[in-house]
């Protein structure tokens, strides 16, 4: 799988882009400032219709221009040509010049991983954090997770305006509980199950990039201990006072841990980084064994901010990537590349958003 053409118009400091790529190490470089991570968030866009610097799309319009497009064909089993065009009074989503309604009908289409400064908040960050990060791995590789997910979502939400109300109907809000817990269940049982397996690819991965100086450990917590039903119908009086529903998997959290003690409280910023890659580097790992293929790498500049024994670590996932044929897309703006890829990189120059194969 590889991202064979994109197209930008009025997307970030970008007028206009028409760039094509084939399989292989594709290195940015350029100054800060002149559209490198704006290429990868792109990619990273049709991959996911989502911006990995969580902003939404009035955020992504050039400067002064009304709307963007972002385009792309992606090779793959077959030949799919995608089209995304944003406006803040219409949205279209279109693959094979077919519109896109439910993110479930595309999710897959073009599998990508994003390495960048912001991973670090999946280790000190929120929960919801790594709820997300688990959310996306297991709706990447298990194809009845996403629709689960947006059941559980709609039912808590529903369950949640009902709460908000000083007085409402019982037995809707019954409706809604059961809805919740059927998908829930099902959403913690899919969790349960990854992370043993998450769990063991993030150690090998950290061990790689921190030359067994800790060992990294990773536990769910959920916050439904045995019953769902019977636990959120005793947790009524909470949920009254605080009209909100107060367990569920909407507020389940992953621990991670260095050493035996928790990585976000202390870790220091070297090893929260190193954690956060080695999740990644996980689950580039899972997605590569579920679909056999390698995912696309878009690294935003982090080689800079890694020791050479850290770099090190990293260099084998490029290198496996790399020779499957696959895609990696590294931004950087001096060449501190790893030398040993040297001869197959394809190196583009980055300028005033614009871009240029050297």
């Amino acid at each position: 799988m590889h991202l064979a053409a994109l197209r930008l118009r009025n997307f970030r400091n970008y007028a206009r882009l028409d760039a094509e790529f084939s399989p292989g190490f594709h290195l940015l470089l350029g100054n800060n400032g002149q559209g490198k991570t704006n290429v990868l968030e792109a990619i990273y866009l049709i991959a996911s219709l989502r911006s990995f610097r969580a902003v939404g799309g009035a955020q992504m319009i050039r400067h002064g221009q009304p709307h963007y497009f972002v385009g792309g064909k992606i090779i793959s089993d077959a030949e799919h040509e995608v089209k995304l065009f944003w406006a803040r009074t219409e949205k279209q989503i279109t693959l094979d010049a077919r519109p896109i309604r439910k993110l479930v009908d595309y999710l897959g289409t073009l599998r990508a991983v994003v390495f960048c400064s912001e991973d670090v908040t999946i280790v000190k960050g929120p929960a919801s954090g790594r709820r997300r990060f688990v959310d996306l791995l297991l709706s990447q590789t298990v194809p009845t997770y996403l629709p689960q997910l947006q059941r559980y979502t709609r039912a808590i939400r529903s369950r949640n305006a009902l709460l908000k109300q000083r007085s409402f109907d019982e037995n809707l809000l019954e409706s809604f509980t059961i809805e919740a817990v059927a998908s829930g269940e099902r959403i913690i049982t899919l969790r349960r199950k990854l992370a043993p397996k998450l769990l063991e690819l993030a150690q090998t991965a950290y061990r790689s990039i921190s030359n067994d100086a800790e060992e990294l450990t990773l536990d769910y917590q959920s916050s439904v201990k045995r019953d769902f039903l019977v636990e959120l119908r005793q947790s009524r009086t909470r949920e009254q006072s605080l009209r909100t529903t107060v367990i569920g998997p909407h507020r389940d959290d992953l621990q991670l841990g260095i050493g035996g003690r928790s990585a976000a409280q202390f870790g220091s910023e070297g090893q929260k980084r190193s954690v956060a890659i080695a999740l990644k580097m996980a689950q580039t790992e899972l997605l590569t064994t579920v679909h056999g293929t390698p995912p696309v790498l878009l690294v935003d500049d982090i080689m800079g901010e890694l020791d050479v024994k850290r770099r090190s670590g990293f260099l084998p996932l490029l290198t496996r990537v790399n020779q499957a044929r696959s895609q990696i897309f590294m931004t950087c703006t001096e060449e501190n590349w790893p030398r040993e890829l040297g001869n197959t990189i394809q190196r583009w120059e980055v300028n005033a958003g614009a871009l240029r194969k050297i």
